[in-house]
């Protein structure tokens, strides 16, 4: 069930909301969330399929905000809010009201979201694009329990990552970050398998992929080894290789959907590791609430301690024959190095266990 609004208000969308729940006989909230996305109409649509794709798992409230950006100096000065409430069928297994702000009221979209929250359920929030640099210090963010953005969809996600790491507040994340979780699982598990001493870590992937370099923060921030990124052409990351000791173990996923992991001594195992889409994303944040520790500590690690060595770029795949150099600016393909790298002539290396 549809109902449109022009020219409204927060109450007249309350009492929308209550009288289409009444419609189809179901008029309990039974939602568990509200889950505020700040978007353009460029990209609503696939935000808004998302969410929707992601009630299912998690009933919730969903809240649109459009800004509409006013063409002339008067029409900048008439304020307007119109909205759009989806209920039933429509709207997934929960509610959606989608909000268009003209004018003025574009300023300040927290007064018309505060009264649309579902009351003592925790609020998050979601920007797919055009994140501020401090989301907690946002007037949106700051009514949230959970602030999700995306460097993915950034113009520069190597400078964005610097900028998230220096504004983190508990409750950010970052869904360059949620892609990576099946990575982390596979990895952590395969040195679970061996009682070996990582000597130092390569991972390969697409240049300008963000994922990359949380996923070669995480790995040295938490084996503190000289880990060292190389640059392929994609899809997404394409392959981690871990020199131990007791031999390679390589997770190698040339084609974005199957993986093979090889350990030294053990055949050669065919995963499941495929790009997930962005409803399983958002799914997956949406499952847990609180402050998410591992991810501040790699992404604090920072991309600026990612540092070439050796006098030059790594090569790209199919290029280590050859012995040709890629020319990339830095920080983007770079060495990551753990607190202990430069002493690591000294200092034995850690074992491969969490911290």
């Amino acid at each position: 069930m549809k109902t449109d609004l022009t020219d409204t208000t927060a109450s007249k969308i309350n009492k929308a909301l209550v009288k289409a729940r009444r419609a189809i006989g179901t008029p309990a909230v039974g939602m568990v969330l509200t889950l505020v996305i700040v978007t353009d109409e460029e990209n609503a649509y696939d935000a808004l399929k998302a969410a929707g794709d992601a009630s299912r798992e998690h009933p919730s409230r969903t809240l649109v905000v459009i800004k509409r950006v006013s063409r002339s100096p008067r029409d900048r000065t008439q304020s307007r809010l119109d909205a759009e409430v989806r209920v039933g069928a429509d709207a997934g297994t929960g509610e959606t009201v989608v909000l268009r702000l003209h004018g003025e009221v574009v300023d300040h979209a927290q007064s018309v979201v505060l009264p649309l929250l579902l009351p003592d359920a925790p609020v998050v929030v979601w920007w797919p694009v055009n994140a501020p640099l401090d989301p907690a210090n946002d007037p949106l963010g700051a009514l949230a329990q959970r602030r999700v953005t995306d460097t993915y969809a950034c113009e520069q996600p190597v400078k964005e990552l610097a900028a998230r790491a220096d504004a983190y507040t508990p409750g950010d994340t970052d869904l360059s970050w949620t892609r990576i979780t099946p990575w982390r699982s596979m990895l952590a598990a395969a040195l679970d398998q061996v009682a070996c001493q990582v000597q130092g870590v390569e991972v390969e992937g697409e240049e300008f992929n963000p994922s990359c370099e949380l996923l070669a923060m995480w790995l040295a921030d938490r084996l503190d080894v000289p880990v060292r990124r190389t640059r392929s052409a994609g899809p997404g990351l394409t392959a981690v290789r871990m020199d131990t000791d007791c031999g390679p173990i390589v997770l190698d996923r040339a084609d974005g959907s199957l993986a093979t992991l090889a350990i030294q001594g053990q055949p050669k195992r065919a995963v499941a590791l495929k790009r997930r889409d962005t409803a399983e994303l958002i799914a997956e944040e949406l499952r847990r609430l609180d402050p998410d520790d591992t991810y501040a500590s790699a992404l604090r690690y920072g991309v600026e301690r990612l540092k070439q060595e050796n006098g030059g770029d790594a090569p790209a795949k199919g290029e280590r024959e050859s012995g040709e150099r890629v020319a990339v600016p830095a920080p983007v393909e770079s060495v990551a190095k753990g607190p202990a790298a430069e002493a690591t002539a000294e200092a034995p290396v850690k074992r491969a266990a969490a911290k």
